[in-house]
C-alpha cells in the first residue's frame, strides 16, 4: 500500500459518510463493462464541484488491492450488481492527482519526471527487483512488470488537464505532457482500465492525437455517464424531502444544466443549501474564469451582446465543434463560449445548437463579473427590470419606452445599437426581472403566419399575462402592433386561457424608443 501505488481508501471513505452522500457506485458498473476491452479508456470533463474527485476516489477504494472496501460498498447499488465481486479489491492501482505535482508554475519543467521518480520508487517497494530503470522512463517499468507478473495496472488520474490552466501559453510543455501519456497508455498491454478527469476535454493537437484513444464524456457529450457526476432531478428532490428545503425555489436557483436528456444540479451548491437552508450563489471564482473574464472585458467578437442576450434569459446559438479545447486559441466568439460550458458557466442544448445561462446561482456570477470596468451600465440595467415589468403589465407603453432608453443609455458602451438584434438584445436585459415568472422567452416564435421577434410565456401556477413583443427599427411603433394582428401571432396561443399583452417597441435613430402595449381582445 503506498501513496499513488495500491493505495488506501481513506478519501472515499470521508465521502461515503458524510452527512450527504449521493450514491454514485452505478459509475462502477460501467467501468467494469470495458475493463480490458478496447473501450477501456476513458476520460470525463466536468466543471468545478461537480463530484469528479469523488468518483475517482470511489474507483480507487473499489479497485485497488491496497485496502479492503467492502464495508464501505455495503448498501450501495453496485453491491447488487454481477461485477461486483469480480473485481473488488483485486486489482494494482495507480493514482495520479497532477496538481500536487504541479502547485507552482517553477514545476512545469520538472513534474512529468517527478511524477515517473516516485511512482517507480513505489513500484520498486512493491514488486521487488523484477525491473530495470531505463530510457523508457515509467512506461519501460510497467512493461517489464507486465511481462514478470502477467498483471497489469488499473490507472486513476485526477486534475489531468491542470498543465493545460497553468501552461496556458507554453506549447512545448503541453505537447511533452501529451506525449507522456501517449507512452503511458498508447497500444500498451498492461493497461487494465484508464480512468481520467478534468475540467477542459483532450487538448487537440495534429500528431499528438493519438491520446484520442480515449472515449471522452464532457459537457458537451456526456453518454451514458450523465448521470453519474452531479445530482439528478430525482436526488435533488428526495434532498429537498428529507431536509425540508422547497423544491421548486432549488429548482429556480440551481437548475439548468441539461447533460444526456437529463436535468443535472451542481453537488456542492445541492450540499450547501441542504446544510444552510439558505438560498444563494455558492459559486467560487476559479483562476480559470479570472483568466477568461479578460476576453469577455474585450468584447471578443462581440460577446458582451451574447452575454447580455443570455442574461435577459435568452439562448444563444453556438458552433462548438472548433474549439481547441484549451485557454488560448480561440478565433470566434463560439470558442469562448463552449469554453464556458466546460466550466460549468453555461449549459448547452445540443440538439438545438444553443447555449444559455443555466440558472439564477450562475446568472449571480455574471452580474458580478459585470460589476466593472467594460460593463458599464448593466448592473443598474437590471435592477431597473422590475419597474419596468410592472410598467408593462399595467399597459404604461410610455413608461417602458423611457425605461428601455434608459437602459439602451446605461449600456450604450457595451452595446452599440446598429439594427434589430441589438434593439433585442437591450429589450432582453430590461427584461431580466421576467425570469422570475416568465419560462425562458422564446425568440422568433413560429406563431400564424409569421415569426413574433420575442414571446414571455408565464410558468405553470403563477397569474401573469403572456407577452407578444414586436420590434421595429426607424419604422412606427403603430406598425409594429398592426404586425402582430395582421399576422396572428396569437394564434399559436389559441390554448392559453390567461391574458395576453401586445407589446410593440420602436427605435428612431432621430426620435428614440416608442412603445403602445394592448390587451388581446379573444372574441
Amino acid at each position: 500500500m503506498g501513496i499513488y501505488v495500491n493505495p488506501d481508501n481513506t478519501a472515499f471513505e470521508m465521502s461515503r459518510f458524510s452527512d450527504i452522500y449521493v450514491d454514485k457506485s452505478m459509475l462502477i458498473s460501467k467501468m467494469n463493462a470495458v475493463y480490458r476491452t478496447e473501450k477501456r479508456y476513458i476520460c470525463v470533463s466536468r466543471p468545478r464541484r461537480f463530484g469528479k474527485s469523488m468518483a475517482a476516489n470511489m474507483l480507487l477504494a473499489y479497485y485497488s488491492c491496497g485496502c479492503d472496501s467492502k464495508d464501505l460498498f455495503s448498501g450501495l447499488r453496485i453491491e447488487n450488481d454481477r461485477s461486483y465481486q469480480k473485481h473488488l479489491n483485486k486489482h494494482n492501482v495507480i493514482r495520479l492527482d497532477i496538481q500536487k505535482f504541479l502547485f507552482q508554475k517553477s514545476h512545469l519543467n520538472i513534474f512529468i519526471d517527478k511524477i515517473q521518480e516516485v511512482v517507480i520508487k513505489e513500484l520498486r517497494k512493491e514488486f521487488g527487483d523484477c525491473f530495470e530503470i531505463n530510457e523508457y522512463g515509467l512506461p519501460g517499468v510497467l512493461e517489464q512488470i507486465y511481462g514478470h507478473t502477467k498483471k497489469g495496472f488499473i490507472f486513476i488520474i485526477d486534475e489531468w488537464d491542470c498543465v493545460f490552466r497553468l501552461a496556458k501559453e507554453q506549447k512545448e510543455v503541453q505537447e511533452a505532457y501529451l506525449g507522456f501519456l501517449r507512452g503511458l497508455f498508447k497500444g500498451q498491454d498492461y493497461v487494465e482500465l484508464a480512468y481520467m478527469t478534468g475540467i477542459l476535454p483532450i487538448k487537440k493537437y495534429g500528431e499528438h492525437s493519438a491520446v484520442n484513444i480515449f472515449k471522452e464524456y464532457s459537457m458537451l457529450d456526456t453518454g451514458r455517464l450523465a448521470g453519474d457526476f452531479g445530482f439528478t432531478e430525482h436526488e435533488v428532490c428526495s434532498l429537498c424531502e428529507t431536509y425540508g428545503v422547497d423544491y421548486a425555489e432549488a429548482e429556480k436557483w440551481y437548475d439548468g444544466y441539461l447533460l444526456g436528456g437529463m436535468h443535472i444540479y451542481n453537488p456542492m451548491a445541492i450540499t450547501e443549501l441542504m446544510e444552510s437552508g439558505e438560498f444563494k450563489s455558492y459559486w467560487t471564482g476559479t483562476e480559470t474564469y479570472e483568466a477568461l473574464k479578460v476576453y469577455i472585458d474585450m468584447n471578443f467578437d462581440g460577446l458582451k451582446e451574447a452575454v447580455a442576450a443570455m442574461l435577459g434569459n435568452a439562448r444563444y446559438r453556438v458552433n462548438t465543434r472548433k474549439f481547441q479545447n484549451d485557454m488560448t486559441s480561440f478565433q470566434t466568439k463560439d470558442d469562448v463560449l463552449t469554453l464556458l460550458v466546460h466550466l460549468g458557466y453555461l449549459s448547452c442544448d445540443r440538439a438545438a445548437g444553443e447555449v444559455f445561462i443555466p440558472n439564477q446561482e450562475i446568472a449571480y456570477e455574471f452580474l458580478n463579473a459585470a460589476d466593472g470596468s467594460g460593463w458599464d451600465g448593466l448592473v443598474k440595467a437590471v435592477n431597473r427590470s422590475a419597474e419596468l415589468l410592472e410598467n408593462t403589465w399595467k399597459l404604461n407603453g410610455s413608461a417602458v419606452a423611457e425605461g428601455i432608453a434608459i437602459v439602451h443609455n446605461e449600456t450604450a458602451s457595451m452595446l452599440k445599437y446598429k439594427d434589430e438584434n441589438s434593439l433585442t438584445c437591450t429589450v432582453l436585459m430590461a427584461y431580466y426581472s421576467a425570469k422570475i415568472y416568465y419560462v425562458n422567452p422564446v425568440m422568433e416564435f413560429p406563431s400564424g403566419k409569421g415569426f413574433a421577434d420575442v414571446v414571455y410565456l408565464p410558468k405553470r401556477n403563477v397569474d401573469k399575462p403572456a407577452l407578444i413583443i414586436e420590434l421595429k427599427w426607424n419604422k412606427s411603433v403603430q406598425g409594429a402592433i398592426a404586425q402582430i394582428k395582421e399576422k396572428e401571432y396569437s394564434a399559436w396561443l389559441e390554448g392559453y386561457t390567461g391574458e395576453i399583452l401586445l407589446v410593440g417597441i420602436n427605435f428612431d435613430e432621430k426620435k428614440g424608443h416608442t412603445c403602445v402595449i394592448e390587451k388581446l381582445v379573444k372574441l
